[in-house]
Protein backbone atom coordinates (compact mmCIF):
# COMPACT_ATOMS: atom_id res chain seq x y z
CA UNK A 1 0.00 0.00 0.00
CA UNK A 2 2.91 1.99 0.15
CA UNK A 3 5.17 3.85 2.59
CA UNK A 4 3.46 5.09 5.59
CA UNK A 5 3.75 8.68 7.36
CA UNK A 6 5.89 9.16 10.22
CA UNK A 7 4.04 8.23 13.57
CA UNK A 8 1.20 6.05 11.38
CA UNK A 9 0.39 2.33 12.58
CA UNK A 10 0.42 -0.03 9.43
CA UNK A 11 -1.93 -3.38 9.83
CA UNK A 12 -2.76 -6.10 7.76
CA UNK A 13 -5.33 -9.24 7.92
CA UNK A 14 -4.63 -12.37 6.55
CA UNK A 15 -7.44 -15.00 7.01
CA UNK A 16 -7.17 -18.61 5.30
CA UNK A 17 -7.70 -22.47 5.21
CA UNK A 18 -7.83 -23.73 8.80
CA UNK A 19 -5.59 -20.97 10.70
CA UNK A 20 -7.98 -20.37 13.82
CA UNK A 21 -5.76 -16.94 14.67
CA UNK A 22 -1.87 -16.02 14.59
CA UNK A 23 -0.91 -12.93 15.78
CA UNK A 24 1.86 -10.66 15.58
CA UNK A 25 2.83 -7.64 16.98
CA UNK A 26 5.73 -6.11 15.07
CA UNK A 27 7.97 -3.33 16.78
CA UNK A 28 10.53 -2.13 13.55
CA UNK A 29 13.24 0.00 13.15
CA UNK A 30 16.60 0.95 10.64
CA UNK A 31 18.08 -2.97 10.84
CA UNK A 32 16.32 -5.26 13.30
CA UNK A 33 12.81 -5.83 14.23
CA UNK A 34 11.48 -7.15 17.66
CA UNK A 35 8.00 -9.69 17.39
CA UNK A 36 5.85 -10.92 19.45
CA UNK A 37 3.62 -14.27 18.00
CA UNK A 38 0.55 -15.21 19.46
CA UNK A 39 -1.14 -19.05 18.32
CA UNK A 40 -3.95 -19.93 18.67
CA UNK A 41 -4.96 -23.64 18.05
CA UNK A 42 -9.04 -23.34 19.72
CA UNK A 43 -11.29 -20.89 18.92
CA UNK A 44 -12.67 -21.73 22.46
CA UNK A 45 -9.82 -19.74 23.84
CA UNK A 46 -11.35 -16.91 22.53
CA UNK A 47 -14.62 -17.36 24.22
CA UNK A 48 -13.67 -18.07 27.94
CA UNK A 49 -11.66 -14.71 27.76
CA UNK A 50 -14.73 -13.16 26.62
CA UNK A 51 -16.63 -14.83 29.19
CA UNK A 52 -13.85 -13.72 31.54
CA UNK A 53 -13.84 -10.03 30.53
CA UNK A 54 -17.82 -9.70 31.07
CA UNK A 55 -17.69 -11.46 34.56
CA UNK A 56 -14.71 -8.62 35.76
CA UNK A 57 -16.82 -6.01 34.13
CA UNK A 58 -19.96 -6.97 35.71
CA UNK A 59 -21.08 -4.52 38.50
CA UNK A 60 -18.51 -1.77 37.42
CA UNK A 61 -19.24 1.37 37.57
CA UNK A 62 -18.29 3.33 34.03
CA UNK A 63 -14.84 5.05 33.48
Amino acid sequence: TGARKRGDIGFAALRGGDVVGEHDVIFAGAGERIVLRHIATDRMIFARGAVRAARWGQGKQPG
